[in-house]
């Protein structure tokens, strides 16, 4: 059995602001709605600021699709 090297990007192709809600999507095999749901609960619940401080990071590390 062999395991795939999965690389972390954001995708162009189901992005809303940038890509990166549908890059982590993929990269963790989920559905793209429920990491958006996850992420938009996690910004309110810790007052947005660190939310938006870890998509900025996200966004400038992972590569484009």
């Amino acid at each position: 059995m062999t395991l795939k090297k999965r690389k972390l990007k954001r995708l162009s192709s189901d992005r809303v602001v940038a890509g990166v809600c549908s890059g982590l999507a993929e990269w963790l095999n989920w559905d793209v709605t429920l990491v958006r749901f996850i992420y938009v609960l996690l910004s309110i619940f810790s007052a947005g600021l660190p939310g938006l401080l870890v998509y900025f990071v996200l966004w400038a590390v992972m590569t484009k699709d």
